[in-house]
């Protein structure tokens, strides 16, 4: 799991407990039949660190990068069953993907 990870937990941890504190602040200003003018300085740090905590770990832990594009030849080959479906669309499809069209679609 690694030292990325256990940030992270930690700045999730901070957060909660950030959100927690505002709950009750709020509900202690209702008691109090006080205006709520803002969160409480202690609440404000743990915002920011929880969020910098997150943030670090969001941009540290690798994680497994796919490509966005899939392989031309394997869509090609997923296309050819619904062909008889894509006659029907032809016009649409062959508006947007004019490169991407199987054999079976003619326009």
């Amino acid at each position: 799991m690694g030292v990325g990870f256990a940030v992270d937990v930690f700045g999730v941890l901070i957060l909660s407990h950030a959100a927690y504190s505002i709950v009750q602040c709020r509900g202690l200003l209702k008691i109090t039949e006080e205006e709520f003018s803002g969160p409480p300085m202690d609440v404000m740090v743990e915002l920011i660190l929880g969020s910098i905590f997150c943030m670090w770990a969001a941009h540290t832990v690798p994680g497994k990068f796919l490509l966005i594009h899939p392989n031309l030849g394997n869509f090609l080959s997923l296309l050819r069953p619904i062909c008889p479906l894509l006659l029907d669309s032809s016009r649409l499809v062959g508006t947007f993907f004019p490169t991407i069209l199987p054999d079976c679609v003619v326009l």
